[in-house]
Protein backbone atom coordinates (compact mmCIF):
# COMPACT_ATOMS: atom_id res chain seq x y z
CA UNK A 1 0.00 0.00 0.00
CA UNK A 2 1.51 3.32 -1.02
CA UNK A 3 0.75 6.70 0.55
CA UNK A 4 -1.87 7.68 -2.03
CA UNK A 5 -3.72 4.38 -1.58
CA UNK A 6 -3.60 4.80 2.19
CA UNK A 7 -4.78 8.42 1.96
CA UNK A 8 -7.62 7.47 -0.39
CA UNK A 9 -8.69 4.62 1.86
CA UNK A 10 -8.79 6.83 4.96
CA UNK A 11 -10.65 9.65 3.19
CA UNK A 12 -13.20 7.19 1.85
CA UNK A 13 -14.50 6.62 5.40
CA UNK A 14 -17.76 8.49 6.11
CA UNK A 15 -17.08 12.11 7.15
CA UNK A 16 -13.32 11.56 7.32
CA UNK A 17 -11.10 14.62 6.96
CA UNK A 18 -7.37 15.19 6.78
CA UNK A 19 -5.39 17.84 8.59
CA UNK A 20 -1.90 18.86 9.71
CA UNK A 21 -2.62 19.96 13.31
CA UNK A 22 0.87 19.29 14.69
CA UNK A 23 3.32 20.15 11.94
CA UNK A 24 3.72 20.04 8.15
CA UNK A 25 5.04 16.47 8.37
CA UNK A 26 2.29 14.64 10.29
CA UNK A 27 -0.82 13.95 8.24
CA UNK A 28 -3.78 13.28 10.55
CA UNK A 29 -7.08 11.70 9.57
CA UNK A 30 -10.07 12.57 11.74
CA UNK A 31 -13.74 11.86 12.14
CA UNK A 32 -15.74 14.63 13.83
CA UNK A 33 -12.51 16.17 15.09
CA UNK A 34 -11.23 12.90 16.62
CA UNK A 35 -8.05 11.31 15.27
CA UNK A 36 -8.13 7.79 13.87
CA UNK A 37 -4.85 7.74 11.91
CA UNK A 38 -1.54 9.62 11.95
CA UNK A 39 0.99 9.36 9.15
CA UNK A 40 4.55 10.76 9.41
CA UNK A 41 5.10 11.81 5.79
CA UNK A 42 8.84 12.39 6.15
CA UNK A 43 9.28 8.73 7.10
CA UNK A 44 7.31 7.67 4.01
CA UNK A 45 9.59 9.87 1.87
CA UNK A 46 12.62 8.12 3.40
CA UNK A 47 11.30 4.60 2.81
CA UNK A 48 10.29 4.07 6.45
CA UNK A 49 6.51 4.09 5.99
CA UNK A 50 4.42 3.81 9.14
CA UNK A 51 0.98 4.72 10.43
CA UNK A 52 -0.41 5.13 13.96
CA UNK A 53 -3.87 3.67 14.49
CA UNK A 54 -6.22 3.51 17.46
CA UNK A 55 -6.88 0.00 18.72
CA UNK A 56 -8.80 -1.89 21.36
CA UNK A 57 -6.24 -2.52 24.15
CA UNK A 58 -6.62 -6.32 24.21
CA UNK A 59 -6.56 -6.57 20.43
CA UNK A 60 -3.51 -4.28 20.35
CA UNK A 61 -1.54 -6.75 22.48
CA UNK A 62 -2.55 -9.68 20.26
CA UNK A 63 -1.51 -7.78 17.14
CA UNK A 64 1.87 -6.87 18.65
CA UNK A 65 2.49 -10.50 19.60
CA UNK A 66 1.51 -11.77 16.15
CA UNK A 67 3.30 -9.19 14.00
CA UNK A 68 6.85 -7.95 14.31
CA UNK A 69 5.81 -4.87 12.30
CA UNK A 70 3.25 -3.72 14.89
CA UNK A 71 4.48 -1.97 18.02
CA UNK A 72 3.00 0.25 20.73
CA UNK A 73 2.02 3.66 19.35
CA UNK A 74 5.00 5.94 18.83
CA UNK A 75 4.38 9.25 20.65
CA UNK A 76 0.87 8.04 21.54
CA UNK A 77 -0.89 6.23 24.37
CA UNK A 78 0.75 2.80 24.27
CA UNK A 79 -2.45 1.23 25.56
CA UNK A 80 -4.78 2.58 22.86
CA UNK A 81 -2.55 3.11 19.82
CA UNK A 82 -0.35 0.92 17.62
CA UNK A 83 2.29 1.91 15.11
CA UNK A 84 2.28 -0.22 11.98
CA UNK A 85 5.66 -0.26 10.25
CA UNK A 86 4.52 -0.79 6.69
CA UNK A 87 8.03 -0.90 5.24
CA UNK A 88 8.79 -4.09 7.18
CA UNK A 89 7.69 -7.45 5.79
CA UNK A 90 4.53 -9.12 6.91
CA UNK A 91 1.72 -6.55 6.74
CA UNK A 92 -0.62 -7.13 3.84
CA UNK A 93 -2.69 -4.28 2.37
CA UNK A 94 -5.76 -6.23 3.53
CA UNK A 95 -4.57 -6.25 7.16
CA UNK A 96 -3.64 -2.57 7.00
CA UNK A 97 -7.11 -1.75 5.64
CA UNK A 98 -8.76 -3.85 8.36
CA UNK A 99 -6.77 -2.04 11.06
CA UNK A 100 -7.69 1.37 9.60
CA UNK A 101 -11.34 0.24 9.72
CA UNK A 102 -10.89 -0.90 13.32
CA UNK A 103 -9.33 2.43 14.30
CA UNK A 104 -12.12 4.40 12.65
CA UNK A 105 -14.74 2.17 14.31
CA UNK A 106 -13.09 2.61 17.72
CA UNK A 107 -13.35 6.39 17.39
CA UNK A 108 -16.98 6.22 16.22
CA UNK A 109 -17.80 3.83 19.08
CA UNK A 110 -16.53 6.42 21.58
CA UNK A 111 -18.85 9.13 20.25
CA UNK A 112 -22.20 10.08 21.68
CA UNK A 113 -25.28 8.51 20.14
CA UNK A 114 -26.19 11.84 18.55
CA UNK A 115 -22.74 12.16 16.96
CA UNK A 116 -22.98 8.62 15.58
CA UNK A 117 -26.42 9.34 14.13
CA UNK A 118 -25.11 12.54 12.53
CA UNK A 119 -22.46 10.48 10.72
CA UNK A 120 -25.20 8.63 8.86
CA UNK A 121 -26.74 11.77 7.37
Amino acid sequence: MDIEQLRGYCLNKPRATEDFPFDANTLVFKISGKMFALVPLEKWDNGLASINLKCDPEYAIKLREAHESIEPGWHMSKKHWNTLYIYKNGLSPKLISELIDHSYDMVVKGMTKKMRLDLKL
